[in-house]
């Protein structure tokens, strides 16, 4: 991902580097390796060519600029680097890459592979906040504010009460967020309409196995026009992004000169401004409701292909694909 000012102004936990070109690409080449190891087990390919496929499924295998040049050139997503794969198999191994399946089960389940990657650091940094949140909360109970409705004074409140509220709205995104792991990391075989056809009467079996080896579920039915799972965890990203853009919100108006009441720390080496005397600006303050807006409207674009007319539709995959990794980007 491109590197632009605000984002250099937090610390990245890792996300970012789970959506590059090679991540993706090594995503779908860990769902085809899976796949081939099932269809072993079942009989469906020979173990030797399984072996060989899980071998060569790595990026640092591949030429990179010849699947580049085969998606300029074909304009397909997925097939240069199956031909790639295909290519660096030895003997006939690569003749069975992709066995039955179609690019949706492929790239779709990828994504969902990187997401996971990204939910775990989520949850990782949430842990934290809230441990920092508590301590602040417990150390502030005691410390005087004016509790203000509709921007006037009302009765007395407290800092450590503010984080409390805080505590609450966040602890309850992360039971979402673990609710929904079960529905959302699913792993999905269903061929080219979603009917397993292609694999016969071992295509549950098969997902299953693949699915397993993925650390993830098997999609109950693996049509490829069901995309709630997908939309119920960018919906949950755009509230915790809604929270977190109300924290920053709250912080970024008691800073201000007329208030006073609070201060964010400033790193050293931070710069304010290029020649005048630099105020203390609530620039960190500020990320979390500058990328809410990009989180809210990737989660409306999210619900808009939920109602395909067929049992595939380009429209419908060429919408949904890039709105997980947006959330996370916006989310991070």
């Amino acid at each position: 991902m491109q590197e632009e000012p605000t984002s250099l102004r937090i610390d990245d936990p890792g996300v970012r580097a789970l959506f590059t070109e090679a991540a993706r690409f090594q995503s779908w080449l860990d769902v085809e390796a899976a796949l081939a190891q099932a269809q072993a087990e079942l009989g469906i390919i020979p173990e030797g060519a399984a072996r060989e496929i899980t071998r060569k499924a790595h990026v640092s295998y591949l030429d990179l600029e010849a699947v580049r040049a085969g998606l300029a050139r074909t304009g397909h997503p997925l097939v240069p680097l199956i031909w790639e794969l295909d290519r660096a198999c030895e003997g006939d191994a690569g003749g069975y890459v992709h066995w039955g399946a179609t690019t949706q089960n492929v790239t779709q389940t990828g994504q969902l592979l990187q997401v996971r990657r990204a939910h775990d650091i989520f949850l990782r940094q949430l842990a934290t906040i809230l441990t920092t949140l508590a301590d602040l909360a417990e150390r502030t109970k005691d410390v005087l504010l004016p509790g203000r409705t509709h921007g006037q004074h009302a009765v007395p409140a407290t800092f450590g009460f503010k984080v409390a509220v805080w505590i609450d709205e966040l602890g309850r995104h992360v039971e979402r967020l673990c609710g929904c792991e079960g529905r959302v990391f699913v792993a999905m075989l269903g061929g080219g309409a979603g009917t397993l056809a292609s694999l016969g009467a071992l295509g549950l079996a098969t997902q299953e196995k693949m699915a397993e080896r993925l650390g993830m579920r098997a999609m109950p039915m693996p049509a490829r026009t069901i995309g709630d799972h997908q939309a119920e965890y960018v919906t949950v990203l755009g509230m915790l992004a809604a929270t977190c853009s109300k924290i920053g919100r709250e912080i970024y108006t008691l800073m201000k000169q007329e208030f006073g009441e609070l201060e964010e720390p400033v790193p050293p080496g931070t710069v304010g401004r290029v020649r005048e005397p630099p105020p203390r600006r609530p620039l960190r303050s500020a990320i979390p409701s500058i990328s809410h807006p990009f989180t809210r409207r990737w989660t409306a674009i999210r619900f808009t292909p939920s109602s395909p007319r067929s049992l595939r539709t380009k429209a419908s995959s060429a919408r949904r694909r890039p709105c997980c990794q947006a959330c996370h980007a916006a989310s991070d």
